[in-house]
């Protein structure tokens, strides 16, 4: 299970590669990022590849290997992760070098066992991908340098520590279905990087983030963190600085900090006394109660304010270190207290004192190469978040502790990031050397001003309370819960936990098949081939993906095989995107009830927001960004104001949701189709009501007998229900709907005759379309034409709609045209 933290907060790590100018009152800063000689073991292969980057990289920039996504390639180049590599670089320093106080090599991630050499001297030993590496090279560095960087396999390297250890460490390989390698719990990697359920194994090699040479004098800059904090005494906020400074020096050396925030009229300066050596200070910055701070708030609830803060510190007069950051002020609290009405504890977060319902996903790595994982690609994922109402991700401990950048984005965006300690379903070596390590990744990872729990999922307090090993650790009454299940009925509530959070959920679907085409080849597209069972790597995933979707829709049926396969895939987004929209519906009306003690659910947190590689997961984006069914229904069932309907008893039932920070005047709109006519056979507005901010509650109740029979007699199998709120007789938030059957068994339903007319509007391209009938899960795809609809997968009801394509590169109303292609859950039946 994974330890998890809420970080909301941003560190700073000083030192990014650059060249700073060569003289004593500022550090010196060499980077040493750019081509490195690449060679294995016996030398049969040598290459010049980048850092950052490992050798898979090298290897494909340089024609060598193919992508390593293609077809079977994980298995084919297994050779590459099985040998071991060096890297190393010949470089060049001023002569001056020589008269710093402190040089050090710096190396932010080195992946991940390596003897790094300098000048023939070993200089260190790594063993943790995920700490910081500064080694002192001061009596070693010269004008003229040679460094090089001995990795070993990783693979052969976890299993002799596995071997070696004096008992087996479950769980020793992962499910052959995985295609994986065997014993990744003993070593500090990317615990995905030996496979997982959804990802290839590829133990990678290399230098993954900045090396580079720091040399300065008296004093250096190694970290620096900065957190808000609000007394609630006072009524004042402050800023906690917390420097580690580096002193050369034989005695205190003293200096002065002057913090600068412009907006606040800030303007201060505090006096410094530094030992000699390395330590952490504090430095305590009071707001004035006469400043008008703006808060940082989730998206949905408010702006994301930040505030530039620039600090000096001057030390004997010139020896200066400037930095810059930006500051933001926000509390953040977890919330476990009791609930009148229910046993256990409530679980939820309090952001600037607001009860906030976490409303997100989990991501993964971005990909199994790190260096391929551009700013724009982040930033397009992210967005991709907010774009769907989001306002929280977990950062998964399967995988990596996420750039600066990463962090940075999310407080831009205002999206929470409940941040995982690397660490994923299995038990861990507690032998010293695996203690050292993780207790220098930790502090190298931490800010401890941030709630922290035990695992995910966890009973919270109820967990501590029992010695940190739960007695029911499914227990609904406290904590975060996971939850899936593939084989009852998604179309069924009743089934669905009914918890504080729900952190992990949900169900697999394939990507598209303008995803799949580029990793695969003809003989690959089949539902049944040896490339899909190949990269499928849950057990059994396939056929629960056919089983769950035969419950309520009729398998696709077509003479040509390609159509066949491409009908397939749409299915497992269709039945992906229904059945997690359901869940997530559950979770959201549970927020404000408590139902035979259980209940006052405060968050839903999807499995999973993205792919690593082109294959079946439960992701709602696939690789390259492109917008599954799933995550174009989050951005409604994660709207600030939704419904939901579900039925109990042959009653249906329709909730309000509302994540507003104020109560809101609504009617409900209810209209009934036929599935042979775009003529509602009845419709209703109720009278208007209140509907409570940040809370859920019933607004519509009526028997399914009652409805059938005002509207015309008809029959369940005919029939769909339509729903959507009006405030001030214009329609808020987007529509709903109700299936009164499986689709399976709906009488009516015809080959969709769907016309569309492409135009430019504004920024975006308009979608006019024209149908005759009602169709279900109306799927546009513009192949790989980069970009996202403002809607898609819906119910068309009207004779008229209109979606727009919001491109993310060049593209024309031409190529639109004939890359488009429409899907529903009719056209699949049809032969």
């Amino acid at each position: 299970m994974e330890p998890g933290r809420f970080p909301l907060f941003m560190t700073l790590l000083l030192g990014a590669c650059g060249m700073a100018a060569s003289n004593f009152t500022h550090a010196l800063v060499f980077c040493l990022n750019g081509q490195w000689t690449i060679g294995n073991s016996n030398s049969s292969i040598q290459l010049q590849g980048a850092v950052p980057g490992c050798v898979h990289t090298a290897l494909l920039s340089r024609g060598i290997i193919k992508d390593p996504y293609m077809g079977f390639n994980d298995i084919n180049y297994k050779w590459i992760v099985e040998d071991e590599w060096t890297y190393s670089k010949t470089f060049t320093l001023p002569p001056e070098i020589r008269h710093w106080q402190k040089v050090n090599l710096v190396c932010d991630g080195i992946d991940t066992i390596s003897t790094i050499i300098l000048n023939t001297v070993t200089i260190a030993k790594t063993q943790n991908m995920f700490s910081r590496y500064t080694l002192d090279i001061t009596k070693i560095i010269k004008e003229e340098n040679q460094i090089e960087i001995k990795f070993l396999s990783a693979i052969d390297w976890a299993k002799e520590k596995s071997t070696r250890h004096a008992y087996t460490i479950p769980p020793e390989c992962p499910p052959k279905v995985q295609k994986g390698d065997c014993h990744v719990n003993f070593i500090r990697k990317a615990q995905c990087s030996f496979s997982w359920d959804w990802g290839p194994s590829f133990p990678t090699q290399g230098i993954w983030k900045d090396i580079r040479i720091e040399a300065y004098n008296l004093v250096h800059l190694i970290y620096i963190s900065c957190t808000s904090v609000f007394d609630d005494t006072t009524s004042q906020w402050a800023v906690i600085i917390e420097p580690v400074f580096d002193a050369v020096t034989e005695s205190v050396l003293l200096g002065q900090v002057v913090i600068r925030i412009p907006q606040l009229q800030v303007d201060k300066s505090q006096d410094l006394r530094i030992d000699p050596g390395q330590q952490t200070y504090q430095i305590m910055l009071e707001i004035d109660k006469n400043s008008s701070v703006d808060l940082w708030w989730p998206n949905g609830y408010g702006p994301q304010t930040g505030y530039n803060m620039s600090l000096t510190f001057h030390f004997e007069g010139e020896y200066i270190i400037e930095k810059t950051t930006k500051i933001y002020f926000r509390t953040v609290e977890l919330v476990e207290e009791p609930i009148d009405g229910s046993p256990g504890l409530s679980f939820y977060m309090k952001i600037n004192g607001v009860p906030i319902f976490l409303k997100g996903s989990n991501w993964i790595p971005a990909d199994s190469f790190q260096d391929r994982v551009t700013s724009d690609r982040l930033r397009n994922l992210l967005q991709s978040a907010v774009d769907a109402n989001m306002n929280t991700l977990r950062v998964w401990g399967g995988g990596v502790y996420e750039s600066d950048e990463f962090y940075s984005i999310c407080d831009d965006l205002g999206i929470m990031v409940w941040q995982d300690f690397m660490f994923a379903c299995a038990l861990y070596p507690t032998d010293d050397w695996f203690l050292d390590t993780v207790r220098e990744e930790v502090t190298h990872q931490m800010d401890i001003t941030r709630p922290f729990i035990a695992s995910s999922p966890t009973n919270g307090k109820e967990t501590i309370q029992e010695n940190w090993l739960s007695k029911d650790p499914y227990d609904n009454h406290y904590g975060d819960v996971h939850y899936y299940n593939y084989m009852t009925d998604c179309w069924n509530w009743t089934t669905y936990p009914k918890p504080r959070l729900a952190s992990e959920y949900g169900f697999q679907s394939w990507p598209s098949f303008s995803t799949i085409y580029k990793v695969s080849s003809p003989e690959d597209w089949s539902y049944s081939s040896n490339f899909s069972n190949h990269r499928q790597h849950h057990d059994s995933g396939n056929e629960q993906m056919m089983f769950q979707a035969g419950l309520h829709y009729k398998m696709p049926r077509n003479v040509d095989p390609l159509k066949q396969f491409h009908d397939t895939l749409y299915l497992t987004q269709v039945m992906q995107a229904q059945c997690v929209k359901l869940q997530t519906e559950f979770y959201r009306r549970s927020q404000s009830e408590i139902v035979n003690g259980r209940g006052f659910t405060m968050g839903a947190l999807y499995w999973q927001l993205n792919d690593i590689w082109q294959a079946p997961s439960w992701s709602s984006i696939e690789y390259e960004g492109k917008w599954k069914m799933l995550h174009y229904y989050a951005k409604g069932f994660f709207a600030p104001i939704t419904t939901s309907a579900f039925e109990d008893q042959n009653t249906l039932i329709i909730y309000g949701v509302s994540d507003m920070m104020k109560d809101s005047l609504f009617k409900l709109a209810i209209k009934v189709y036929k599935w042979d006519s775009l003529a509602p056979v009845c419709e209703k507005v109720t009278n208007e009501f209140v509907l409570n901010a940040r809370s859920s509650g019933v607004i519509y109740k009526e028997s399914i007998a009652e409805l059938l029979s005002r509207c015309g007699n008809t029959t369940r199998q005919k029939s769909v229900v339509v729903f959507y709120l009006l405030n001030n007789g214009l329609i808020s938030g987007s529509e709903n709907w109700h299936f009164l059957s499986s689709l399976k068994e709906a009488q009516g339903l015809v080959k969709s005759n769907i016309t569309v007319s492409i135009s430019m509007a504004n920024a975006a391209y308009e979608f006019t379309l024209i149908t005759s009938s009602p169709a279900a899960f109306v799927w546009l795809d513009v192949w790989d034409i980069a970009g996202r609809f403002s809607d898609n997968g819906f119910l068309l009801t009207e004779e008229k709609t209109t979606a727009y394509f919001y491109a993310w590169e060049s593209t024309s109303v031409n190529a639109l045209k004939r890359s488009l292609h429409i899907s529903t859950i009719q056209d699949i039946y049809e032969q």
